[in-house]
């Protein structure tokens, strides 16, 4: 598995991928938060790729630290990809700073531009005084190109890619650790559950945590219903844990609850975390089909061991082709959550009745 922020120093050479797995997650993504806190700029940083809140985080960071407030009226501009070309850019780059250490040019929405290429030569001869930042959001350059081999040589080339969702739970315990927390398996599942992959989110809600629970204490489902709002009793981690267990009652008592509060529990929320468990399920069973021992059932599913034993009783009711046609029931459910052949049924009567085809079908 990647890093979320593996960071290779040899010379010049200063190349990062921010992934959100899982060596060092938070740590090694902090050694380059440190570095700019410390003022130890790099003439050129390219933050690309799929996952835009660490690009923000490190835009902004460079943005505020780089030169006092009372300097960047002269010396910092920010300039927009869909407005400017690179030449212009360059241009910018190249002039020198009035009655101040540096100039600051940080380009936003640079996924926009055009013409990169001609960023080459700049790039092979920057103007040391100037901190030029690049956020090319949900895109990544092609790393076989010359810009992006002088980037990686010579400047800070960083790439920020998506968390899968059952990378979550894992990604947030790493994430509390590197603050000074442990958490409850079933508080890290009811984070990832309700928050899923909202990286910006996630480290809000953590935030609050971390203004709170004291350092070093374990955060537990308690702490989380308090503090982030997430009912220990009635969410989709419970639900799935219901229907895992077939336990029809307590899932129809999860579906009156979400269908009484629904801007808290929207119906596309918990069909794409129903969808999941399924899926899951799915490779767990062909996995036990196929002759996979049950200790393997939670590798050959991508979850980890102590998640497997919320997924494992419901192995004794669905087997593969009930779950096949759990997934088909789930995919109706959504089309018709969004108008297609819905003649006029609620989201909660919609789950109602998933439900029941879910256990009684």
């Amino acid at each position: 598995m990647q890093p979320i922020a593996n960071i290779g120093v040899q010379g010049k050479r200063y190349v990062l991928s921010c992934v959100a797995l899982f060596s060092s997650p938070v740590m090694d993504y902090n050694t380059l938060l440190a570095d700019i806190k410390k003022k130890q700029f790099r003439p050129i940083y390219f933050l690309m790729g799929e996952e835009p809140f660490f690009i923000d985080q490190l835009t902004k960071l460079i943005e505020e630290t780089a030169m006092p407030e009372e300097e960047r009226s002269f010396n910092q501009s920010v300039l927009y990809g869909s407005d400017v070309n690179t030449t212009q850019i360059i241009s910018e780059a190249k002039r020198y700073p009035m009655m101040a250490e540096r100039v600051v040019i940080i380009v936003k929405e640079a996924q926009h531009l055009r013409d990169l290429d001609k960023l080459e030569s700049y790039a092979e001869n920057p103007q040391n005084s100037t901190v030029l930042v690049f956020a090319y959001k949900h895109k990544k350059l092609d790393k076989r190109k010359k810009i992006a081999k002088i980037l990686a040589k010579d400047h800070v080339l960083f790439e920020s890619k998506r968390i899968y969702d059952n990378q979550v739970p894992a990604w947030v315990e790493r994430l509390l650790k590197a603050k000074g927390y442990s958490a409850s398996p079933k508080a890290l599942q009811m984070i990832a559950e309700s928050l899923g992959t909202d990286i910006g989110r996630i480290y809000s809600e953590i935030g609050k945590l971390a203004l709170i629970v004291p350092k070093g204490e374990t955060i537990d489902e308690h702490m989380v219903e308090t503090n982030i709002g997430i009912s220990k009793d009635f969410n989709n981690f419970e639900l799935c844990n219901a229907i895992n267990r077939r336990d029809f009652k307590k899932a129809i008592r999860i579906q009156k609850y979400f269908a009484a509060n629904p801007k808290d529990n929207p119906l596309v929320v918990t069909t794409g975390i129903l969808y999941r468990n399924f899926r899951i399920l799915m490779l767990m069973a062909q996995a036990k089909k196929s002759g996979s021992p049950e200790n393997m059932l939670a590798k050959e599913a991508g979850v980890s061991p102590w998640q497997a034993k919320d997924y494992l009783p419901a192995l004794n009711f669905f087997d593969v082709r009930r779950i096949a046609r759990i997934m088909s029931y789930l995919r109706e459910m959504d089309l018709k959550s969004k108008g297609v052949n819905n003649q006029g049924t609620n989201d909660g009567d919609l789950l109602k009745e998933t439900l029941f085809k879910i256990f009684y079908q």
